[in-house]
C-alpha cells in the first residue's frame, strides 16, 4: 500500500496544495510496518491536477492537514482514501499512527 502526504520543512504541510513535496511511503499493512520513502516534487498547484498526479502514483490513501473539498472528492473518485485534519508532524511519524489506529484527525485545516 502506498500513502501519500504533503510536506513542508520536513513536517506535514497543513494544506496539501502549497506543500514543497510529497512524501510517498510504502508500507506493509498486514505487518503494519514502514517499507519504504521516497519524495517527490509534485506539478505547479493548479485546480484538480495534484489528485490525478497523486493517482497515477498508485497511491492507495492521501493523510493531510488540510483539503478543499473538490480535491476531497477527486481522491475519492480516484478510489484513494482521504484522511484530514492530521497533525503536523513527521510524515513516517504519522503513518506509523494512522497504521497502528492511534492517528488522531483533527477538523479539516481548509475552508475551501
Amino acid at each position: 500500500m502506498l500513502i501519500a502526504l504533503p510536506v513542508q520543512d520536513g513536517k506535514l504541510c497543513m494544506h496539501f496544495g502549497h506543500c514543497g513535496y510529497f512524501s510517498i511511503i510504502e508500507v506493509d499493512e498486514k505487518n503494519k510496518e514502514i517499507i519504504s520513502t521516497k519524495t517527490m516534487t509534485p506539478p505547479p498547484h493548479e485546480p484538480g491536477v495534484l489528485p490525478k498526479w497523486i493517482a497515477s502514483l498508485g497511491v492507495n490513501v492521501i493523510i493531510a492537514g488540510g483539503m478543499g473539498s473538490r480535491a476531497q472528492d477527486l481522491f475519492v473518485l480516484q478510489e484513494i482514501k482521504v484522511v484530514v485534519g492530521a497533525p503536523s508532524e513527521a510524515p513516517e511519524e504519522i503513518v506509523k499512527k494512522y497504521l497502528s489506529g492511534t492517528l488522531k484527525a483533527g477538523e479539516n485545516v481548509c475552508d475551501h
